[in-house]
């Protein structure tokens, strides 16, 4: 799937996803892939790169607002935010030239609130797991 920005506001140099690759009613599955430029490098940490875990956390959240998107038909006039965040577990670093796979599973709708799950794997190996709270709320100028 390549159209997924028609369902996410995010753009470069904010976007942590790079492709879809599995979408369900109830579920999605994307990638990206983290080369060895990417801007937050120079500050974290010089010499000794490791992608920030609010960043690993992101690419967990965009997955998931695509996700979102895909189940409104779009976002019509909408962004999505995140209202809660629990039980994150960070268990390896991602380093440049990993490929994170994030899957993100939806485990109830309540009136605006999505229940979120998401997981990120490298090599097979859980990376990062959380769970998440999002709404896509009208745009304010």
């Amino acid at each position: 799937m390549t159209d997924f920005l028609d369902y996410i506001p995010h753009r470069p140099p904010f976007l942590f996803v790079d492709e879809v690759v599995e979408s369900t009613e109830d579920a999605i599955k994307t990638r990206k892939k983290i080369k060895s430029d990417e801007p937050y490098f120079a500050g974290h940490y010089p010499g000794r790169p490791i992608m920030p875990g609010v960043l690993i956390c992101e690419s967990v959240f965009q997955s998931g607002a695509i996700l979102m998107g895909k189940r409104a038909e779009g976002l019509n006039g909408r962004v999505p935010v995140i209202t809660r965040i629990n039980n994150v577990k960070i268990r390896h670093a991602v380093l440049p030239g990993h490929c994170m796979e994030i899957g993100v599973n939806l485990k109830g709708v309540v009136g605006p609130a999505h229940y979120l799950s998401g997981k990120v794997t490298v090599d097979s190996k859980t990376v990062l797991t959380l769970e998440f709270t999002a709404m896509l709320v009208e745009e304010t100028a």
